[in-house]
């Protein structure tokens, strides 16, 4: 019988960063079930019920370990999520020190892994005589901005979004400086500061395993892989996402019942991911261009604010219907489903009438709408969503960008124009193509592929090691 081997994982708090480390680790013990994973969990304030319900549905060789939350009055107000969940991170550090303590206590520990936002953890490693990992949660070109930061940020006088001329990074669609991720925008913040940390933390590591394969982001990953030769080894297992979870019944059958009523690849699927929100201004200029579409949709509806990452780490309770213009759901109703705040997202993004997705760019939404073969209309909120947005317009042309005015709000003659684009013109049918390709690459890389083989490396190395 083979040995256990020992693996601890640390999370960020955030939905989004606790779903694809645990997810990874599932997909771990399903191929080799001699590991055995203990997650543990810092979280800002107590621990939604959200991720307390999806802990629960864990397998029994993935043991889950709550830390003592972190209370919001520990921490500043009014600033950016990221910085949040940055300061919650590090404020975990004694209490992970103390688990891992513990656990090696019963068991040599044979891996260390930890999300991008507790880097400070991956130093524990070296004391408990253990390999050191990242999980990097997004995509190979977000991580080559970490890999090559520290050298833009000597290179570079001023803000990044100040330059007139595209950042070229090995292996990647050239970006506008104006579309990095939101840490890399004010240099002489606090959180900037974080983010160039995260990044020289990087190359300290044994490995990243990140949440990408190989077919979708080729000339990333192995401009990556050159770049850390002899630093760091790279790992693409992806793509990993949460599948077929629904977990508010009510809700899923309404939508699907809908979606089974429309026409194939007719309904855009409207949704800002689990966190983001848009102003009052902005909601209606997409209601409206919705409506002036023709083209029927289904849109996850969240409460207005003024903060694009309001609800990321806390959803409003405001009922959501009531902030759409006047009249518009009567107008509609026969072509367009309006639902509050959730929607099973990937039973939507699978079903036949669907036809496109306008999405935040998340990275967890992004893999899922590649899953599913679902093209995309771009609308990148905040953190690195800018940054994929670019990847999937101007690299792998599977989607389009709508053009926002000088107060930054999308109107609605031109939301209209995208949508229609998308969902009949001869640009969006080429895109749905180039989709599908992508799709059954991906089901090929986790079927006995790229990303497959990837992680039956990395297991041997783990069942190989003998301590440091």
């Amino acid at each position: 019988m083979a040995k256990t081997i020992n693996v601890a994982i640390v999370t960020s708090p955030g939905y989004t960063h606790l779903v694809p480390i645990i997810e990874f680790s599932k997909r771990l013990i399903n191929h080799h079930p001699n590991f055995h994973v203990t997650c543990i969990v810092p979280s800002l304030g107590p621990p939604p019920e959200s991720s307390k319900a999806y802990l629960e549905t864990l397998p029994s060789n993935i043991h889950t370990i709550l830390l003592p939350p972190i209370s919001k009055d520990q921490l500043p107000q009014n600033v950016h999520p990221v910085f949040l969940i940055q300061l919650t991170s590090n404020l975990s550090l004694p209490s992970i020190h103390e688990v891992l303590k513990s656990l090696c206590s019963q068991a040599p520990l044979t891996a260390l892994v930890v999300d991008v936002f507790a880097y400070k953890a991956v130093e524990f490693a070296k004391e408990f005589n253990a390999l050191s990992y990242f999980y990097f949660p997004s995509s190979a070109m977000t991580l080559s901005l970490l890999a090559h930061a520290p050298k833009l940020d000597e290179e570079v006088s001023g803000e990044f979004k100040d330059l007139s001329e595209p950042i070229k990074f090995p292996g990647c669609v050239p970006i506008m400086g104006v579309d990095l991720p939101d840490p890399s925008q004010s240099r002489a913040s606090e959180i900037y500061k974080h983010f160039l940390e995260r990044a020289k933390a990087i190359v300290t590591a044994d490995g990243v395993l990140i949440n990408t394969f190989l077919e979708m982001e080729a000339g990333a990953v192995r401009a990556l892989e050159e770049f850390g030769n002899g630093r760091f080894k790279l790992y693409p297992v992806g793509p990993i996402t949460q599948k077929g979870s629904v977990n508010e019944v009510d809700e899923s059958d309404k939508c699907l019942r809908w979606l089974d009523k429309q026409p194939a690849w007719s309904v855009l699927y409207v949704s800002f991911g689990s966190g983001g929100t848009l102003s009052k201004n902005q909601i209606d200029e997409l209601a409206l261009g919705l409506e002036l579409s023709g083209q029927r949709f289904l849109w996850v509806l969240r409460a207005p604010n003024n903060s694009a990452s309001a609800a990321y780490l806390e959803a409003s309770k405001e009922e959501p219907l009531q902030f759409l213009p006047s009249g518009f759901l009567e107008r509609t109703k026969e072509k367009g489903l309006v639902v509050g705040s959730w929607a099973p997202q990937v039973q939507i993004l699978g079903h036949s009438s669907v036809g496109g997705f306008l999405s935040h760019c998340g990275w967890n939404s992004t893999l899922e709408s590649v899953q599913e073969g679902v093209p995309l209309i771009t609308w990148p909120l905040f953190a690195e969503q800018r940054m994929t947005a670019v990847m999937l317009t101007d690299g792998l042309n599977v989607a389009l960008r709508p053009k926002f005015n000088e107060d930054g709000i999308a109107e609605k003659e031109e939301i209209a124009k995208v949508i229609k684009c998308l969902l009949e013109g001869e640009e969006g049918a080429g895109m749905r193509r180039r989709m599908r390709n992508l799709r059954d690459s991906a089901a090929n890389a986790l079927k006995d592929g790229s990303s497959t083989q990837t992680l039956s490396q990395l297991a041997n190395h783990w069942q190989n090691f003998t301590g440091i």
